[in-house]
This record gives structure tokens, sequence and C-alpha cells, in this order.
């Protein structure tokens, strides 16, 4: 099975992969399968399609700023913490904690983004 790196979450592929030695048996499950994943393509494009029908170059941009202003954040309160000579408290933890749920959730959306505009399920205006 192979890997995926995408941001810091792996994936793991598990598209079709065939078992069986028949040739017959292979093309039939490979036909069934690509069946299934255009029925998800159909419906992805028309779900996202309808639920993101604002989307453009503009907002795609404003959340690429939002989510660099994010890390910039994290870094900064971490930077913050490692000058303050004091050692960690459960707040200063969760504040960074916070920080970096935050960077991480945006940066992952921003992909996700890219990839329904890359693959079709939604278009810019």
């Amino acid at each position: 099975m192979s890997t995926k790196m995408t941001s810091s979450v792996r994936r793991h592929s598990d598209h079709f992969e065939p078992q069986d030695t028949d040739p017959h048996e292979q093309r039939r499950l490979r036909g069934q399968l690509e069946q299934i994943d255009y029925a998800a393509y159909v419906a992805n494009k028309e779900l996202i399609g309808q639920a993101l029908t604002g989307l453009d170059a503009a907002s795609l941009q404003k959340l690429a700023v939002l989510t660099a202003g994010a890390r910039a954040k994290w870094g900064a309160e971490a930077l913050r913490l490692a000058h303050s000579g004091s050692p960690v408290t459960a707040d200063q933890v969760a504040r960074l904690t916070a920080a970096r749920t935050a960077f991480d959730e945006l940066a992952e959306v921003y992909e996700a983004l890219r990839r329904m505009v890359e693959r079709g399920y939604a278009v810019l205006k």
C-alpha cells in the first residue's frame, strides 16, 4: 500500500491493486471500482459545487493570508516563551496549542479547497 504525505497527515492509497491473477476477474473488479470512484466524483462535484458557489481567487488569497498570520502567531508565541526565561505554564502551553491548532486547521482547509478546484469539484469565479 503506498503512502502519500499531505501536510502533516499521512494518507494511504487504497486504490485498485489486483490480488487475483485471473485477468478477467481483474478487469471486472477494476470496472466495479471505477464505477464507485465515478459515483464519488459526481457526488463531490454536485455537492461541493453547490456549497462553494462564491469561491474565487480573492477568497483563496484571503484564506492564504489568514493561514500565514496563524503560522506567524504560532511561531511568535513559541519565541516569546523561549525568550521569557521562565518555565512554561499550563496556560502558556494551552495558548501555544491553540495557535498551532488554528494554523493546522487553516492550512488543511486551504489545501482541501485547492484539491477541490484541482479535481473539478468547485470552479473559481
